[in-house]
């Protein structure tokens, strides 16, 4: 397995491409680092602005590459920077005999018998390895009275930022007092006009992330039959108005702050000694990919530890542009992977960071977690009480079983009692989980609606998401 520096440089689209791969050679951007020296494959995963890594995968004989991130550019920087570590530093490479089902799918689509392999690029004209290390060495350093002006203007775009945001939820007060004197019919009605144009104020105030949050109460709202919209709404406009009294007597707490106004970058968590961090196994439960009215894809992961003695879970959130198109995840529901998490400072941790990931994890079924059959919702209850402004929380149900009203509307129900409480499961459900045995099943609870996840059944575990 050979490379150098000087066929790096010839890969490269361009001069900003090898300066932007240089700043991720860092052995502390890539969770994971794998070698397969009898294919001569290299690959890892290089974490990037979202809560997922990045997938990247290397020939090293014919320079065939492959990276899950959205860049239009190729190679792209991931691609360079793991040839480049490879080139530099070998050893960071852990050399294995297996190669990950998602490096297989790839060697699947693109080998096939007697085909020619890729052409190597020879060219390295305007583009410099010594050029993209050299602008990484000379940063300017700042002098004392720099950075305290540049603090001084850090401090008072917080403190406009402040004072729009208050401005905001001013506008929200006035704007709730308004739909409920006009009456809820007549909100549902045209909930996605009025929401989308108090949602566009709320982004002038900055207050952008309570505004993503009103932009989809419209979709959540028509997810609903008709009779159960009022209910729905007024429940909504109500965690807003708590969100709203909370943030006032805590602004610069982190929770309230993320969402209402910005949410903290990663290294910004990492940094954080308040960030809960957790080793263990972890399970992926199901995903979650909505594309939501700004633009964004929201892309949930939801995971479950399997080393913990009570249910804990974990959600990995991304977003990227719809204009992008569809990204592949890091992760597939039913991966077992060991890692340590770093977890968002909150009531109820539950976004969480990959920090480091630890290799794979052994298949099996779930622990015994016991949940409590007499109220499932347990958990629930205590969610809302902490924070009772939030939407979903994950939840894990006792032994029950999927059942159809005579609406065709799904049913969750708890087994061995006919009278046990059942709840509603949002949209479709497989024929095949009708009449089914769930000895335990993940999903969200939305104090509506269950959003199914994953079950462990009599024939396994079953993917619901």
């Amino acid at each position: 397995m050979q490379l150098d520096l000087k066929t790096i440089e010839a890969l490269a689209p361009d001069q900003a491409s090898l300066g932007a791969a240089a700043k991720l050679t860092k052995r502390s951007n890539w969770p994971r680092l794998e070698t397969n020296d009898q294919l001569g494959l290299i690959w890892g995963e290089c974490q990037g602005s979202g809560s997922n890594p990045y997938r990247v995968m290397f020939d090293t004989g014919d320079h065939g590459y492959k990276c899950t991130c959205p860049s239009r550019k190729f190679p792209c920087k991931h691609i360079l920077a793991l040839a480049w570590i490879c080139a530099t530093a070998p050893t960071s490479f852990a050399r294995v005999d297996q190669t990950p089902d998602w490096v297989n799918d790839w060697l699947g689509r693109r080998r096939k018998p007697g085909q020619p392999s890729a052409p190597t690029a020879t060219r390295s004209e305007g583009k410099s390895i010594d050029e993209a290390t050299r602008s990484e060495q000379v940063a300017p350093v700042e002098d004392a009275v720099t950075v305290e002006r540049r603090e001084a203007a850090q401090r008072k775009r917080a403190e406009d930022t402040r004072s729009a945001v208050s401005a905001a939820l001013d506008e929200l007060d006035q704007w709730i007092a308004d739909q409920l004197r006009l009456g809820l019919a007549g909100f549902v009605d045209a909930c996605s006009e009025r929401c989308r144009r108090i949602a566009a104020r709320l982004v002038d105030l900055k207050a952008t992330a309570l505004a993503g949050r009103i932009d989809e109460l419209p979709a959540r709202l028509m997810a609903l039959r008709s009779e159960e919209r009022p209910d729905a709404a007024i429940r909504e406009l109500g965690k807003l108005v708590l969100l709203a009294k909370a943030w006032r007597a805590a602004p610069e707490d982190a929770e309230l702050k993320r969402l209402v106004s910005t949410s903290e970058t990663r290294d910004q968590i990492l940094a954080n000694p308040d960030a809960v961090q957790v080793e263990s196994d972890w399970e992926v439960l199901g995903e979650k990919i909505e594309t939501r009215r700004d633009g964004l894809v929201s892309h949930a992961t939801w995971l479950l530890d399997l080393r913990s003695s009570i249910p804990r879970f974990a959600l990995l959130l991304d977003f990227f542009p719809a204009s992008a198109g569809r990204r592949s995840g890091a992760f597939a529901p039913g991966d077992r992977f060991k890692a340590r998490l770093v977890f968002y400072p909150s009531r109820n941790p539950l976004r969480a960071l990959v920090a480091e990931r630890l290799g794979e994890a052994a298949p099996g079924s779930w622990p015994d977690f016991a949940p409590d059959a007499a109220d499932p919702l347990a958990a629930y209850a205590t969610f809302q009480d902490g924070a009772p402004w939030l939407a979903d929380c994950p939840v894990l149900l006792p032994a029950g079983a999927i059942a159809l009203d005579d609406r065709d509307g799904a049913w969750w129900q708890a087994a061995n009692d006919p009278h046990a409480i059942a709840l509603p499961v949002a949209g479709s459900v497989s024929q095949t989980l009708l009449g089914l045995d769930l000895a335990a099943t993940a999903a969200l609870w939305n104090g509506a609606r269950l959003e199914l996840l994953a079950s462990q059944s009599s024939i396994g575990r079953v993917d619901l998401s």
